[in-house]
């Protein structure tokens, strides 16, 4: 057993002059669902929504031990990293300068000025992160304040550690499973370092979005690399290149227990959470809810544990995340027809759908001088097996149709 379980611990207790221990809650729907014994560890209940100020509080705390005379702190984030920072600069009363992009938010940036109050200056710089990281960086040099990284730091790394420890004393004993969504690698990195001391038995699942694995990139390559593009939807765990210090602490994870969640599908585990369960949880919140039923074989009659890391959700986004959910389960489709510019032939279309198709989206316009027109059309459906017989309509009747609900570019143009 190294120490690093006893730093783990001091972190815990430290963070109760902060917050109480986020809930540890038996999720008896999900249970039933795949016959396990499913917990949420709900660090979207923490004050700033993420598990996120654990670390940004612990290394903090410890910076101020070594140094009591440090007082500026500096970050560059454009989300839950931003607002932990923001609290602990409140909480031990130091200045804190926040650069986040000029594209953030204004919800973002409202609550990272809220939490850190008048310790806290936002900087808005960059159009892009790297552009952002530059200046935090650059300005951090020049002024002599100490740059609080956001997961490769040992510190901040046992600050998430709190996660574990509290896990552990809550359930009473070790799970058999636990589940972890893997951004810059602090959270997997902190967890799992404290459980593989303390609780050799227990076994980990992570899951990245698909648009951002940077563990599986690790893995591949046999150590850190930058992804060549990144799909920013799940914000929270959308980073293009794993920490140096994590990929250290996380290199003895296997190919088979890293989980790519396509960023549809998390929709689909966002709405069920809010309509089912009441639980508002942000993309990277819902990763490790997302994976269960790939992994439901392998949790059968286990005690689980999936942390679900936070839950700063704009609800301005709802619309959007709906409609992507809908889009991977098959209830809407995007279709562009060659629709004939006479008289009847729309109501000849119109007679194709079925009982329960219904028209979202309706455009067209008639040219003069031509034969047929286009028409950009979208069908939401109550099941997905319906989609089959409107198409079968189609062909049967000469309609030229084409189908661009997964054609990136065009359903990003057009819809």
């Amino acid at each position: 057993m190294t120490d690093f379980p006893s730093l783990a611990r001091a972190a815990t207790e430290a963070i109760r002059d902060l917050f109480p221990e986020t809930p540890l809650q038996r999720n008896e729907h999900l249970s039933a669902r795949y016959q396990a014994d499913i917990w949420l560890k709900r660090e979207d209940l923490t004050p700033v929504r993420s598990y996120k100020l654990r670390g940004a509080f612990n290394a903090m705390r410890k910076v101020r031990a070594k140094n009591p005379g440090q007082g500026q702190f500096v970050c560059a984030s454009a989300g839950n990293h931003a607002q932990g920072v923001a609290f602990a600069c409140r909480h031990f009363g130091v200045q804190g300068t926040i650069f986040m992009p000029v594209t953030t938010p204004q919800q973002k940036i409202d609550k990272t000025r809220i939490f850190g109050g008048p310790n806290v200056t936002v900087e808005l710089t960059g159009d892009y992160f790297d552009q952002t990281l530059a200046a935090a960086q650059s300005w951090c040099h020049e002024r002599g304040a100490h740059f609080l990284a956001p997961f490769d730091d040992p510190d901040v790394i046992e600050g998430q550690a709190s996660v574990a420890v509290e896990m552990l004393q809550q359930l009473g004993r070790a799970p058999d499973v636990v589940v972890l969504p893997v951004g810059g690698g602090g959270l997997a990195s902190g967890v799992t370092g404290y459980l593989r001391d303390v609780a050799p038995d227990t076994r980990f699942q992570f899951v990245e979005p698909l648009g951002g694995a940077s563990l599986m990139a690790a893995l591949e390559h046999g150590g850190p690399v930058k992804l060549p593009r990144v799909n920013s939807f799940v914000d929270g765990a959308a980073v293009a290149r794993l920490g140096d210090l994590t990929w250290r602490r996380l290199d003895w994870v296997r190919p088979e227990q890293v989980h790519l969640a396509p960023e549809d599908r998390v929709c689909v585990t966002m709405l069920e959470m809010l309509n089912v369960e009441g639980i508002v949880l942000e993309p990277a919140g819902a990763l490790s809810v997302n994976i269960l039923p790939e992994i439901a074989s392998q949790i059968r009659g286990k005690t689980v544990v999936c942390v679900t890391s936070g839950g700063n959700f704009d609800f301005e986004r709802l619309p959007e995340v709906k409609e992507r959910a809908q889009r991977y389960a098959g209830l809407k489709k995007y279709f562009i027809l060659r629709m004939p510019q006479r008289p009847g032939a729309l109501r000849e279309f119109l007679s194709m759908l079925g009982p329960e198709d219904d028209i979202a989206r309706f455009e067209y316009l008639k040219k003069s001088a031509r034969n047929f027109g286009s028409v950009l059309i979208g069908i939401e459906t109550k099941r997905a097996e319906n989609f089959a017989h409107f198409t079968g309509r189609m062909d049967a009747a000469d309609f030229s149709y084409r189908d661009i609900t997964n054609d990136e570019a065009l359903a990003e143009f057009l819809i």
